[in-house]
């Protein structure tokens, strides 16, 4: 087959190089324009277009794929399939009837449940007990598709949503792969959305980043996993925000504040509405992170209770 992969970050690199380590010919790679990143704020090109490039592979960067020249331009390409992963791109209607076998995408949960922006963390914050990844054939409507094949997976123990990310991004590689020669040969069934299970997973806001005592240990781990790597839990210490990368909730119950850091320990654990959540991994501002023995070694954390200005 001709086809056109689509996909800009590092989740939908190891689908590129599965399709790379395929028969079929990658005749073209469409990824996002070019964004500034880093402190100098140059611009810097996706991990996508990098192993293109590296590839010999031409790499085509619309800001946008509505125009009927856009449109025209992908037609011109010929190709039997396209193939798209986080792409981050709308396709209209008239891209995704272009291709003669038409477009499937790599989408990081067990659909329907977590339709949308952020299947990956929102499965973490929920407390999924698994998740997985889904191969469909691309509609108008976003992740409705009739769905080609799901592989599940178990969330790990403490997993974050870095983690979990690196490990969908490869399990939805291998699950591209096999459904390929059905797709080519046209043996694969498609199955239907169940839209009564349908759940929606919604964009992440920076404003969910700050940490309510008031919740549970339980919910509170969830959050801070989830929010791992992007937007990072946080909390007031000492009237300066204090990043949280990892913590655990403990099964054992407390009678301080919610927020009060638990005195006379060589843990760092805070009460929370209900439970006690242990802080592993922090960052104070313009400071690396660090696990919680070294923060606590470097300073008295007595009568502290973190969430409100001293």
């Amino acid at each position: 087959m001709n086809i056109i992969f689509a996909g800009t970050p590092e989740f939908a690199v190891p689908s590129l190089m599965r399709l790379l380590g395929t028969e079929h010919r990658i005749i073209a790679v469409y990824t996002q324009p070019d964004r500034p990143a880093g402190r100098g704020r140059k611009e810097r090109p996706s991990p996508v277009k990098m192993l293109a490039q590296g590839h010999g592979i031409p790499v085509f960067q619309p800001s946008s794929l509505k125009s009927a020249e856009e449109q025209e331009a992908l037609k011109s390409l010929g190709a039997d399939l396209m193939v798209v992963v986080a792409y981050g791109l709308i396709l209209p209607k008239p891209v995704l009837d272009t291709p003669r076998l038409g477009c499937v995408n790599v989408h990081g949960s067990l659909l329907p449940r977590w339709r949308g922006a952020a299947p990956i963390q929102r499965s973490i914050y929920a407390g999924d007990e698994e998740t997985g990844v889904t191969i469909m054939f691309l509609e108008p409507q976003m992740d409705t598709g009739p769905m080609l094949l799901k592989v599940a997976t178990t969330i790990k123990p403490l997993e974050t949503s870095a983690g979990l990310y690196d490990r969908l991004s490869h399990l939805g590689a291998e699950a591209l792969g096999d459904c390929l020669p059905g797709i080519e040969n046209g043996t694969i069934k498609a199955e239907k959305q169940d839209e009564s299970l349908v759940t929606y997973a919604k964009k992440l806001e920076k404003s969910e980043a700050m940490i309510d005592w008031q919740l549970s240990a339980a919910v509170l781990e969830r959050r801070v996993r989830a929010f791992n790597p992007w937007p990072v839990a946080e909390t007031v210490y000492r009237e300066e925000i204090l990043r949280i990368w990892l913590a655990q909730a403990l099964d054992e119950k407390s009678e301080e504040f919610p927020g009060f850091v638990l005195p006379n320990r060589k843990t760092l654990d805070v009460a929370t509405g209900d439970g006690v959540l242990r802080l592993l991994e922090l960052q104070q501002p313009g400071g690396k992170r660090v696990n919680a023995t070294d923060f606590l070694n470097a300073r008295s954390l007595n009568a502290v209770r973190l969430g409100v200005a001293a």
